[in-house]
């Protein structure tokens, strides 16, 4: 394989016609230029320079390896200025992906923050629920994600990921207006032992988890309505059919004919976190990360 440096001072030498000529715009002692002169033709095998009193003038193999040396080097140059940039964040791609929620909310802002500071990274956003999201991006298929997790649940998103906790995000319930406990100064996850529940599909991480809340309260909840799309469930809630536990990013919007109440003594709350593969983390998304956790913050103190 053919050394890119020894190449470089070969076509100086073959350019000027003279190993102190090539010296002096290297910077080299002419020594340097022979060496390495004399070191690229024992990696050829051939002689690639003719020397006499009147300079060096290349051979026919000598030639034949300045007619490619020009474009080698500068597909050399390129490619490093290319691995240079995508270092500095200044180039490159991030691929993506988020939970709609965090979608809706803090990812559209950390987006416009990173594109306005590096605006030459191609960036993508893919959607999912975090047990979709998680193996595709152990496997290489994303840079970073969004995932989330619930306290004390054993059903994780598995190993492999390296994990930044961005916020809490608590789930509040959601009552239609005229509800007896609309009012109340207090109330308590069992005070809903009655009620029909309007949660997301049930086989999605929320909907588990107001099932495991409602067990570990002592009842078992009536799910009358199951839908993805939490303004549709506000909208049902809205009719009186229902009540149901939103997470708070999903409460960007509010209908006014809901009441949102906190429970007592404690909300069940959700990690929302951003996630890379453990095996390889592009440039731009470390960067992405230490947007996002600025994000994050700001959301959670209502600055944004």
């Amino acid at each position: 394989m053919l050394n890119p440096q020894r190449l470089r001072v070969f076509r100086e030498v073959a350019g000027r016609g003279s190993f102190s000529a090539a010296a002096e715009e290297l910077s080299y002692t002419q020594s340097a230029v022979s060496q390495a002169v004399a070191a690229l033709e024992a990696e050829l095998g051939v002689v690639l320079l003719e020397r006499d009193r009147r300079g060096a003038r290349p051979t026919s193999a000598g030639a034949a390896l300045v007619a490619h040396a020009d474009g080698i080097l500068a597909q050399l140059d390129a490619a490093e200025a290319e691995v240079a940039a995508i270092a500095g964040v200044r180039g490159g791609q991030l691929t993506m992906a988020s939970f709609p929620t965090a979608g809706a909310t803090i990812v559209p802002l950390a987006v416009a923050m990173f594109r306005d500071a590096h605006p030459d990274v191609a960036l993508t956003l893919a959607e999912g629920e975090p047990e979709e999201i998680a193996p595709r991006l152990r496997g290489g298929e994303f840079d970073l994600a969004l995932l989330f997790e619930f306290e004390g649940v054993s059903e994780g998103l598995g190993t492999g990921l390296r994990r930044i906790e961005l916020l809490e995000d608590p789930m509040y319930l959601a009552l239609p207006d005229a509800h007896p406990l609309a009012d109340s100064p207090r109330v308590r996850l069992q005070d809903l032992s009655a009620e029909s529940w309007v949660q997301t599909s049930a086989d999605s991480p929320c909907a588990r988890h107001v099932v495991r809340s409602c067990h570990s309260a002592g009842f078992e909840p009536t799910v009358s309505f199951e839908t993805d799309d939490y303004q549709t469930v506000q909208g049902l809630v809205a009719a009186g059919v229902g009540v149901a536990l939103i997470p708070q990013l999903a409460l960007s919007t509010v209908r006014a004919d809901i009441t949102i109440r906190a429970l007592h003594p404690r909300a069940p709350v959700r990690t929302v976190l951003a996630a890379t593969a453990r095996s390889r983390t592009a440039p731009a998304a470390d960067r992405m990360l230490e947007v996002l956790a600025d994000v994050s913050r700001r959301y959670g103190r209502g600055k944004v």
